[in-house]
């Protein structure tokens, strides 16, 4: 872009960062080079110099000067055909505002050091610049299931907003070792980051410990095969990094297939199995009008362990918090 534009901050946008906002229609912009946009004053927020960290109102005119331009799409990078193909066949669910994907179990959403391969680069699908849809938020490496992403950053801000204001239903499906007593209830404990033998794990942490976050979980138990494993249905009122995982090993039922929060009694019962822990569905206010309900198919780790254990998918309820929120009226 090589000419001074003006552009206003949509309704859906209020109280975004200056430098978020940016990011959302130029993501190939790196921290650098926006942050040397801000200094030297090039960018404005309704005609007064701005920092990265300003929060924006709704309506607020922003003087966007000429901009380094996107790699070209020839260059290395490029999608092949066969990604683009692959890229489409997760959808479960598109508008002009909305992407919903099926993510696969092992397939990461952000790149690293060396992961190449991963939902973020598969966006290049719907273009770059403003047609590339955004991340509102994420699954781990090896959790499949439902990932939502806005197609514009008015949707996207809107839809992060969603899930800041815990206005977003997220009900998960994973198969734990033991029979949790009792079978629903709430789960708050802190957690924090530590460093344990050569690997970082998330584990519980005292409230006034400074690197613990308070993390909430709903938990309901939809279905036991004997005493060895039971099927449950968890919703996080939090969105802390292996938050699900680290709250069922706490508990003492870890989720089975978890190689960093497995233990002696969920082993044996893990053999053969990958992950259990499957992003069933979410249920949010669209970016513009109605409701979003998605939900994702079993994914074929998740279809092991019920075959494994003899689950079936018309044992659960569409909602197994329903009950729940009927018995505390």
């Amino acid at each position: 872009m090589k000419e001074v534009r003006t552009l206003y901050v949509d309704a859906g946008e209020d109280g975004v960062r200056l430098d978020r906002w940016f990011k959302r229609r130029w993501p190939h912009l790196n921290h650098i080079q926006l942050n040397k946009l801000f200094r030297s004053g090039q960018v404005r927020v309704d005609g007064s110099r701005a920092k990265a960290d300003t929060k924006l109102a709704a309506g607020s005119q922003i003087r966007v000067p000429p901009l380094p331009d996107a790699p070209d799409p020839s260059e290395k990078g490029k999608l092949s055909p066969r990604d683009i193909a692959f890229a489409r066949s997760l959808v479960l669910y598109e508008d002009e505002e909305v992407l919903a994907l099926n993510k696969p179990a092992g397939l990461a959403v952000q790149g690293g050091t060396k992961t190449t391969h991963h939902i973020d680069k598969l966006l290049s699908a719907w273009g770059e610049g403003v047609d590339r849809p955004k991340l509102v938020h994420r699954l781990d490496r090896d959790t499949s299931g439902v990932l939502l992403l806005g197609k514009t950053p008015a949707a996207a801000a809107r839809l992060s907003g969603a899930f800041a204001k815990r206005k977003a239903q997220k009900t998960y499906w994973a198969i734990v070792s033991g029979n949790p007593h009792p079978t629903e209830g709430v789960i708050e404990l802190h957690l924090a980051k530590r460093g344990v033998g050569d690997r970082e794990l998330v584990v519980p942490a005292d409230p006034k410990d400074k690197d613990g976050q308070p993390a909430e979980t709903e938990f309901v138990s939809i279905s036991r095969a004997g005493p060895r494993v039971t099927w449950m249905a968890l919703r996080p009122h939090t969105g802390r990094t292996h938050q699900l995982r680290a709250h069922m090993k706490a508990i003492g039922h870890p989720i089975l297939g978890d190689p960093k929060y497995g233990d002696e009694k969920s082993a044996p019962l893990s053999e053969g199995l990958k992950l259990q822990l499957h992003a069933r569905s979410i249920v949010l206010p669209h970016p513009t009008v109605g409701t979003l309900a998605i939900e994702a198919p079993l994914s074929p780790e998740m279809q092991a362990g019920f075959a494994k254990f003899g689950f079936s998918e018309d044992e659960a309820e569409y909602d197994p918090f329903a009950r729940r929120q009927t018995k505390r009226r």
